[in-house]
């Protein structure tokens, strides 16, 4: 199970690839021939068993295109 969750928003992502860059576990990826609304290549999560959710994809974002989650384990009483 994955730790973290990236939300990426279609509408306001250009497909600067940042994100794919700086993700250290490799979650994020521009797919090939698919763009949005607007015309930008589409950046999707490829591997979001890898994510934990540290957040580098969303501050390196230009866009604020993306959110990231970070699960915390509840603790076992």
């Amino acid at each position: 199970m994955s730790r973290g969750e990236i939300v990426i928003s279609e509408t306001r992502c250009k497909g600067c690839g940042y994100c794919v860059h700086f993700c250290t576990r490799k979650c994020i990826a521009v797919v090939e021939g698919v763009f949005n609304a607007k015309g930008y290549p589409q950046v999707a999560v490829v591997n979001a068993a890898s994510c934990t959710g540290c957040g580098i994809c969303g501050w390196m974002c230009p866009d604020q295109a993306i959110e990231a989650f970070r699960y915390v384990a509840a603790e076992a009483k």
